[in-house]
């Protein structure tokens, strides 16, 4: 079975709480992440802010995330250590050869995520369509950036 495309390394991990505010204190203040931007989206019922460990193209992102609505779906808190970003040289591909390989995935296909990247979900739950999941994990697909891909290349040539 030939994959038609490399995960190339953890692009980030998202932290679920009711206030981000506390998050930040530990994140932000007393480890000394970055706080290099915010979003918020109504439809995915988040408010995060997006820090930063490391530089250049082994840069990993630590969002802290809290729920816009705490009554509504996703639950961005509900599962602290929300979801694992990874990256990937090949995201169609990836998607195309998963699907085929029965990945489930969450609802919303591919799409620009918080810092500008392509970006899709591995399910965290199986279906009888789709038996392969995350296993109770939600797994962020991030569609790396040229720079990254070269980056992550010298470093398996070596």
């Amino acid at each position: 079975m030939s994959r038609p495309f490399k995960v190339l390394g953890i692009q980030q991990i998202a932290i679920g709480g009711t206030d981000k505010v506390k998050l930040q204190k530990l994140w932000v203040e007393m480890l000394g992440l970055e706080l290099t931007g915010t979003f918020k989206s109504e439809r995915e019922n988040v408010d995060e802010d997006i820090c930063t460990i490391g530089s250049g193209p082994f840069k990993v992102e630590v969002d802290l995330m809290q729920p816009v609505d705490l009554d509504k779906k996703p639950a961005v808190h509900t599962t602290p250590l929300n979801h694992v970003g990874l990256w990937i040289d090949d995201l169609p591909a990836a998607v195309l050869w998963l699907t085929a390989q029965g990945v489930r995935f969450a609802p919303g296909g591919i799409r620009k995520g918080a810092a500008g990247f392509d970006i899709c979900f591995l399910h965290p739950k199986s279906s009888a369509e789709f038996p392969v999941s995350g296993e109770g994990v939600l797994i962020e697909m991030v569609q790396a950036p040229k720079a990254v891909i070269d980056a992550f290349s010298k470093l398996t040539a070596q």
